[in-house]
């Protein structure tokens, strides 16, 4: 009707007077023409993604990450890691593409959907330029077969994101939090004595094992200033935080260990895999072993030194 002419004006009416004039809105006409151009998918129904096909099918790239995630040997890869690792392995795609095929067929990380917070209490950024000037330190427990309950503690750097140390114990005293910064101290400062880690600080909660006497005296012996977050707010201690729950996805929860030097073992030698073969989005999708290398190469850290 709207590309009619009418008979006295000899002039089209125009869809905007067609529409105005029957009481309808312009955009469900819009909505019904895109309906009757639009390309569905014939198994799913569902709207076909524009333009050409890539050289690589949707089924034969279900097929590499399916391989891709089986090989992998941490739980729970998202998307973007997936992705990285199909260009290293010489897959050019994109990584929207990655994100459709994966919840399509059921591959994406679960996750929570958690519940609304109210003013957040930290508005900065805690992720420093370099290696080695604020560790987060927390701790979680697990439970053994023959001892019970372990506590496991663990010790992140904020720039690379690297685990810097990490222990187990019958007990979740002071003393045995300090040691995940011990082993820190002693792999990346060259030593353990006094004033040797000068121009690092630690970040903790409010716990009593890291309120302790003990262990703040430990820092300010080796130099070290204690950084606690705000009470009640977790992402302030964020980057322990978050490692700590890959430690539970890909270690915690999915194997069992009878002893707690079993357990402690273990930690160590996860430890060991995570730094060498994790990769992190925001450093290019580089491990934290490398980034660690490169960040200490860099002209900023020639300036800062």
């Amino acid at each position: 009707m709207s590309t009619a002419c009418s008979l006295s004006t000899r002039k089209v009416y125009g869809l905007q007077r067609v529409c105005r004039v029957w009481g309808i809105n312009r955009s469900t006409v819009y909505a019904q023409r895109r309906q009757t151009t639009l390309v569905l998918e014939p198994t799913t129904g569902l709207p076909a993604r524009r333009g050409p096909k890539g050289p690589c099918s949707d089924e034969a790239l279900v097929a590499q990450i399916r391989q891709l995630l089986a090989d992998s040997p941490f739980h729970g890869e998202g998307h973007r890691n997936v992705w990285a690792q199909l260009r290293w392995a010489g897959v050019r795609t994109s990584k929207e593409r990655v994100r459709r095929l994966m919840r399509e067929q059921d591959l994406q990380a679960p996750g929570r959907t958690g519940h609304p917070h109210g003013p957040k209490a930290h508005d900065g950024v805690i992720i420093t330029a370099l290696p080695d000037l604020m560790w987060g330190t927390d701790g979680t427990t697990t439970i053994t077969r023959d001892e019970g309950q372990a506590f496991v503690f663990v010790s992140v750097d904020h720039g690379n994101f690297e685990c810097v140390g990490i222990h187990a114990s019958a007990s979740g005293n002071r003393f045995e939090a300090l040691e995940p910064i011990r082993q820190g101290v002693r792999q990346h400062f060259g030593g353990y004595h006094q004033q040797v880690a000068i121009g690092l600080a630690v970040r903790h909660d409010h716990g009593s094992a890291y309120l302790a006497d003990d262990f703040q005296r430990e820092l300010n012996f080796l130099g070290i200033q204690s950084s606690p977050s705000f009470v009640r707010q977790p992402q302030g201690n964020g980057c322990a935080e978050r490692f700590i729950r890959l430690l539970k996805e890909n270690l915690l929860w999915v194997r069992t260990f009878d002893t707690i030097e079993q357990l402690r073992q273990a930690l160590l030698a996860f430890k060991d895999l995570y730094n060498s073969r994790w990769i992190l989005e925001r450093h290019g999708y580089r491990t934290p072993s490398k980034v660690r290398h490169d960040l200490k190469e860099s002209p900023i850290a020639e300036a800062a030194g």
